[in-house]
């Protein structure tokens, strides 16, 4: 039985590093822009760590997407000065970062309805879709694990 704790840990782990590497392409693929808003809408503590719904509204456009978001370094508190704005990286139908300067934390981010932005997804023009790739972010990687197979019930 520790012996499956133990695996699970790094499983965990391993997953962890597969976050941060995708972070680190996508902040070389996308520029950064500032987004003066962002509004948290609640946390929920699932396995792969505390995950965030927050909204990215960009002043003057309307609808902005729900986005899931997972704190890259572990921390399962609730990121710190989202109020004051922070730094996005990426493409909203895709995922991608968020850097909150006052507090330091840097977020992996995909959108909270995955499925039903599969249209957006499919008509992007090429060089978004080829973006995506390149960045690692073209399929759903932040996906909460089935405990209940998982652990054989």
């Amino acid at each position: 039985m520790p012996g499956l704790f133990v695996l699970l840990l790094l499983l965990l782990q391993l997953h962890h590093g597969r976050r941060l590497d995708v972070c680190e392409r996508v902040l070389r693929t996308y520029p950064l822009e500032y987004r003066s808003r962002v509004d948290h809408r609640g946390s929920d503590w699932l396995l792969l760590g505390t995950v965030h719904t927050l909204k990215l509204p960009i002043r003057g456009q309307h609808g902005a997407r729900t986005m899931r978001a997972l704190n890259a370094s572990m921390t399962r508190r609730r990121p710190r000065g989202t109020q004051a704005g922070a730094w996005f990286a990426g493409d909203p139908a895709f995922g991608g970062v968020l850097i909150v300067p006052d507090s330091g934390d840097m977020l992996f981010l995909q959108p909270a309805d995955w499925e039903r932005c599969e249209a957006e997804r499919t008509e992007a023009d090429p060089q978004r879709r080829a973006m995506a790739t390149e960045a690692g972010i073209a399929h759903l990687l932040e996906k909460e694990p089935k405990t209940i197979v998982a652990l054989g019930g």
